[in-house]
């Protein structure tokens, strides 16, 4: 379901100006509505990726006070580069990470490794797709986070969610994030475009427009990003896409029910006046 195609212009001119989209919303990374990229990112997209999906999201420390009450082992599906499996090694967990881009794993182990070797040894890697994943044991924290159940197609999404419960330990809970959207709204608006600009430290200027385009019947949406970096050695552009499915409350709720889970936590907050980021704790009946 999610897919990336991307392309980059180099220039030697002068440093380029921040740009700006038709009628786009100007808005803070940590704000961002919904905006996280479901596709494999590139080393040079990785300071997009960050702002889209990184230490700006607040999630980790969310995620990391659940993981206190159930202990480990903790199963980090669709880890990406390690995000969230190196800091819960770091604070102790022993965690398996799946993803299904080697890459990924790659940077996900170096990572661990420059942590040294009480985290390293805390991090097993499994290459593999996240609704496919071979688990082969019992976590006390199964993780879906960076609202990748949006790439999870709707009509596998039962035994998904049968199959992370039939791996939970005694207290265990699956825990994942969304983004909930107003479905008028949708209907009556289905694009959307937002620019902001991409936290750098490094004497680089980056700025992002992400276009987002829903398809309200097929539950579906595409969002475009129009990256421009300036620099010392000129200008970059690029243009990166992913598409997702839009989670339904309702028939979520119905989907966790058939495969024998409840809600026990339920967090959310509003990222604007047509959207919700929410984040789930989900038990065993």
């Amino acid at each position: 379901m999610h897919t990336q195609a991307s392309t980059s212009v180099t220039s030697a001119l002068d440093p380029v100006p921040p740009f700006r989209a038709r009628n786009a919303i100007t808005v803070r990374p940590y704000l961002l509505p919904g905006l996280e990229s479901l596709a494999e990112q590139t080393d040079d997209q990785l300071w997009l990726q960050d702002a889209l999906l990184g230490p700006f999201s607040g999630d980790i420390v969310g995620f990391l006070e659940l993981a206190r009450s159930t202990g480990g082992p903790v199963l980090d599906l669709g880890s990406g580069a390690g995000r969230l499996a190196v800091p819960f090694a770091c604070h102790g967990f022993e965690v398996e990470a799946v993803d299904r881009h080697a890459e990924s794993l790659r940077r996900l182990r170096a990572r661990a490794e420059g942590r040294g070797r009480h985290v390293r040894d805390r991090v097993t890697t499994t290459c593999a797709d996240l609704t496919r994943p071979r688990l082969r044991r019992r976590y006390q924290l199964v993780l879906l986070a960076g609202t990748l159940v949006a790439a999870v197609a709707p009509s596998v999404r039962v035994g998904f969610f049968r199959s992370v419960a039939a791996h939970l330990g005694s207290g265990g809970a699956l825990a994942f994030d969304y983004t909930a959207h107003d479905t008028g709204a949708l209907i009556r608006d289905p694009v959307r475009t937002w620019v902001f600009q991409v936290p750098r430290f490094d004497g680089v200027t980056e700025w992002a427009v992400a276009r987002q385009v829903f398809d309200p019947a097929a539950m579906r949406e595409r969002i475009t990003y129009d990256v421009e970096r300036s620099g010392g050695h000129g200008a970059h552009r690029s243009v990166t896409t992913t598409t997702k499915w839009v989670v339904d409350d309702a028939e979520l709720t119905r989907d966790l029910r058939a495969a024998g889970l409840r809600v026990v936590e339920r967090r959310q907050r509003r990222l604007d006046g047509r959207t919700r980021s929410v984040m789930l704790a989900c038990r065993t009946k």
